[in-house]
């Protein structure tokens, strides 16, 4: 229930005064020290719906658990898309509400100017399979009760590129240099690093509020044809957009977002289609980059984190526009901290990214705390040790052990005022909203356990918030709460 203006005052003032003693670290006096927060490593649940709480669409079915929803469709391209519209066709109306009431505000242009650019751009380039995929979600919404054009979710899958790598273009006539692309905390570890010589894989999922709080969504896919595949993902969404998943050829992958990044060609294919192409068909890590490579349009680019659970191989596929480059080993790590390492892509595509040697920024403080808490743990890193690295504040740069803000792994931007960084608006409603952990054995299970609201357990209070932080009013009502959930597993074909 939504905590009223009244019963929160007194909250404010001590919200308030936190902020003007202690700044970016009145997180960790008011919203830890009131929660008794469980230790990241705490007992975990195991996904299972309560009685009566799973709906069901043809082979498809969904329920929730702990603040996630999970859902497996199955079947031909249409088929399983009308599952996924259907079983879903709440949530997308909410996500749609949303987009149509923000975008305006965000960008000066309408929701319906960006499913037109959508319509335009990709429409040509789908496969038949995606894009009755595509149809089939918005029939599907469409029959319970949401009505939308398979336009629009054709958008829902593209918007991160609309609006973050196509737009900017459109508005300064050239595909230039974009804002930071701040989005995620990742490492994938093996060999010596591990214990038992597993392969790890961790990632939280960094995002506005507003938009990130849709990405509570577990899909398990069974196709009729290509790999099983189970991934987070959001409403509408065919790929996976936070990207975390596993398929049954053993491989598994996850990706941070390259910052200060400026490539872009709208006459390519977008990432997500190839990203659920790549996710789908890949018998090999190799593979798996040739069809992210076929039609690069350079929209969304990563740092991909890969692994084949048998062989206990990872791989760093880092992708541009113009460059790319791939890093492989079955004895170390790759973290991933929103800056490109391959110097060609962070010098010639990020215009040199000043932030990936910078400790003052997210993405510098990161680099060097990843490293520090590899080379602490190595040897030891299982999926427990994963959970602790994702929750963990310590500030590289101010040395501090338990503030966290932009800095910290489990990023925090809503706490952080920004005095060192003032390219960045202070206490912006975004940072992480969850955690994600596997290893190769539950990879060969199509299984990986998941935190939602973000890894440290830390809740979020909408009301609390915008009452403190009465700049961001206009998303009031949009924006909702995260409390604290606890670590729970969740396996293909749950049912």
């Amino acid at each position: 229930m939504k905590i009223t203006k009244s019963t929160c005052l007194g909250l404010t003032i001590l919200l308030l005064v936190a902020v003007a003693v202690l700044g970016c670290g009145f997180g960790s006096a008011v919203a830890r020290g009131a929660t008794g927060l469980p230790a990241a490593g705490a007992a975990q649940a195991v996904a299972a719906p309560a009685a009566g709480d799973v709906t069901h669409s043809g082979e498809g079915y969904r329920f929730e658990s702990n603040g996630w929803i999970y859902l497996h469709i199955e079947g031909k391209p249409y088929e399983r898309g009308f599952q996924h519209g259907y079983l879903m066709a709440a949530d997308l109306a909410e996500s749609s509400r949303t987009l149509n009431y923000i975008m305006m505000n965000d960008t000066g242009q309408t929701w319906q100017y960006f499913i037109g650019a959508a319509t335009r751009l990709w429409t040509k380039d789908l496969s038949g399979e995606y894009l009755q995929e595509i149809k089939g979600i918005a029939a599907g919404a469409t029959s319970a009760g949401t009505p939308m054009t398979w336009q629009e979710v054709l958008a829902l899958n593209g918007e991160m590129e609309l609006t973050g790598y196509w737009y900017p273009g459109v508005l300064s006539g050239a595909y230039g240099a974009g804002d930071d692309k701040n989005h995620c905390s990742a490492f994938i570890a093996t060999g010596s690093y591990t214990k038992g010589g597993k392969v790890v894989m961790a990632h939280n999922d960094w995002d506005h509020f507003v938009t990130g709080q849709f990405a509570n969504v577990i899909i398990d896919i069974a196709p009729a044809s290509g790999h099983h595949i189970i991934m987070q993902s959001f409403p509408g969404c065919i790929a996976s957009m936070t990207d975390y998943f596993a398929t049954d050829a053993g491989l598994i992958g996850t990706e941070t977002t390259i910052g200060n990044y400026s490539g872009y060609d709208p006459k390519k294919m977008p990432e997500f289609y190839r990203m659920r192409q790549a996710t789908q068909y890949a018998d090999t890590l190799d593979e798996w980059v040739r069809y992210m490579q076929a039609g690069n349009n350079g929209g969304y680019a990563n740092s991909w984190l890969l692994a084949d659970a048998d062989s206990g191989e990872i791989m760093r596929f880092e992708q541009g526009l113009k460059y790319q480059s791939v890093e492989r080993t079955k004895d170390g790590y790759y973290a991933g901290f929103n800056g490109a390492t391959d110097p060609k892509i962070r010098n010639l595509e990020c215009g040199g990214d000043s932030t990936f040697y910078d400790i003052r920024t997210a993405t510098g403080a990161r680099r060097v705390r990843l490293t520090q808490l590899m080379n602490q743990y190595r040897g030891q890193i299982d999926t427990e040790v994963a959970k602790t690295i994702l929750a963990d504040h310590y500030d590289v740069y101010l040395e501090k052990a338990d503030n966290p803000c932009s800095r910290t792994v489990d990023g925090h931007y809503e706490l952080d005022p920004f005095q060192y960084w003032q390219a960045r608006r202070p206490y912006s409603p975004q940072g992480s909203v969850d955690g994600k952990v596997m290893d190769s054995d539950m990879a060969r299970n199509l299984s990986f356990v998941a935190r939602w609201g973000n890894a440290s357990g830390m809740p979020f209070d909408a009301a609390a918030f915008f009452l403190a932080h009465p700049q961001w009013d206009y998303l009031d009502g949009y924006v909702h709460d995260r409390p604290t959930q606890p670590w729970t597993e969740f396996k293909a074909d749950a049912l």
